[in-house]
């Protein structure tokens, strides 16, 4: 699910930024706050621990650097369909 609180993030830091006047609290209370939650990563460090104490290293590491280039991926995506939507919008 990290993937997509990390494509909602993307769209928060477009907006928050730059397209609508928000309060300066916004970003680290939906950003850390909620999307922090939502977007934990602890799951994944779980998994990657029981790989690698399980002797799989290639995997676990495999797995590790896999999900933290999906969620990058993600993040950006987000962040350019949403200054995509702003742009076309401005006309």
């Amino acid at each position: 699910m990290a993937g997509g609180g990390c494509v909602v993030a993307g769209v928060l830091m477009v907006v928050a930024t730059g397209v609508w006047a928000v309060h300066w609290l916004v970003y680290p209370f939906f950003g850390t706050g909620v999307l922090g939650g939502f977007t934990t990563f602890s799951a994944c460090v779980v998994d990657v621990w029981h790989l690698l104490r399980g002797g799989y290293v290639c995997t676990g590491l495999a797995c590790l650097v896999l999900n933290v280039a999906v969620v990058l991926a993600a993040v950006w995506c987000g962040a350019a369909v949403t200054c995509g939507l702003a742009v076309w919008r401005r006309g």
